[in-house]
């Protein structure tokens, strides 16, 4: 007998609590993510180990016995750990006591399961955004100039005109890595400066461009014309990001959000050294353009809540904070000023 099927078969109150476990991690691999399904596993081994030390074996109990309370010496078990992780194993094992009320395997009170959570784990801190915005218009500054640099090869100044338009359009639209590298040719008017876009959650939503990003991108189509005309196919359809390296050949193929990444990785590098490693990211950018929105508007946070299509003004309030130099400024015009 396969194994969803045992594990949906009447007898499944049978089961131990490890037979439970692999049952749930079976579906969390068939409907998830590999990346996930590691974390939840992981999680769930820690909770088994968890559960034996309080002196419950997972594979002598039944499934059937399981009871919320086991869930308290496990948040305690898991303080050693960084909050981060806490909410992640608890969300997998949560997730695990829903699926044995699901499938009828325990009685599960889950509204007490979640209180039981919501009492006992840590509460996770708001922590502002924190990027470096002069090293970011380091970059952008590099970027600008990428095309002065001696190449090899066409493709080589290919990606050096791409990369440019790329970091300028982040910078300038807020676009997230993956939706900038899914913009199509047609999806740009160029006359109005805008794109529509699907944005996060499903959801349409307007883009903006800049003029120095649209010169940009405009640049960097001209220098591609001769491999998009050679391509067959309508132009609209074609990525407006392409790559440019050889498994591509004569291919217009679109970036992948890993490229997008690696851009954003590689320039970043190059513009200001071993500092950017692990402080630069694509989503730097994204904080860069709210913050910019935020300091041009005199602090409108409607508009940039709009502009960066925060579905709760309470993320683009997270931004709506002073930078160090403006609180020097108004520390030393205080104290420090005539008069």
């Amino acid at each position: 007998m396969a194994n969803n099927d045992r594990h949906n078969a009447p007898d499944a109150r049978s089961f131990t609590v490890q037979d439970a476990i692999l049952a749930y991690l079976d579906s969390v691999r068939l409907a998830r993510s590999a990346n996930t399904a590691r974390t939840y596993r992981n999680a769930l081994r820690s909770f088994s180990a968890s559960l034996a030390s309080h002196g419950i074996d997972p594979h002598d109990n039944a499934a059937s016995a399981a009871k919320e309370d086991w869930i308290i010496p496990f948040i305690g078990d898991l303080k050693p750990f960084a909050p981060a992780t806490e909410r992640l194993y608890l969300t997998a094992v949560a997730g695990w006591y829903e699926y044995l009320a699901a499938e009828g395997m325990a009685p599960i009170n889950l509204p007490r399961l979640r209180l039981l959570i919501r009492r006992r784990a840590r509460r996770p801190g708001q922590r502002l955004p924190q990027f470096p915005r002069h090293a970011i218009e380091s970059i952008l500054a590099y970027a600008t100039y990428l095309t002065a640099r001696p190449v090899r090869d066409k493709a080589e100044r290919l990606r050096n005109l791409r990369d440019r338009a790329f970091l300028l359009t982040l910078a300038d639209t807020g676009l997230r890595v993956h939706e900038a590298c899914a913009l199509r040719r047609g999806d740009v008017d160029w006359g109005e400066a805008k794109a529509v876009i699907v944005g996060k959650g499903d959801r349409e939503a307007v883009v903006r461009f800049s003029s120095r990003s649209l010169s940009a991108i405009k640049d960097y189509l001209a220098a591609r014309s001769e491999l998009d005309g050679a391509c067959g196919k309508p132009l609209a359809s074609l990525p407006l990001f392409a790559r440019h390296d050889r498994g591509a050949g004569r291919r217009v193929l679109p970036i992948s959000t890993t490229t997008g990444r690696t851009i954003v990785h590689q320039r970043a590098r190059q513009a200001i050294g071993k500092e950017s490693e692990g402080n630069i990211t694509p989503h730097s950018f994204r904080h860069y353009f709210v913050t910019t929105v935020l300091r041009g508007s005199g602090g409108n946070l409607k508009l940039a809540q709009e502009l960066a299509r925060h579905r709760n003004i309470a993320v683009t309030q997270r931004y709506a904070h002073l930078s160090d130099d403006e609180l020097d400024r108004g520390y030393h015009e205080i104290f420090e000023g005539d008069g």
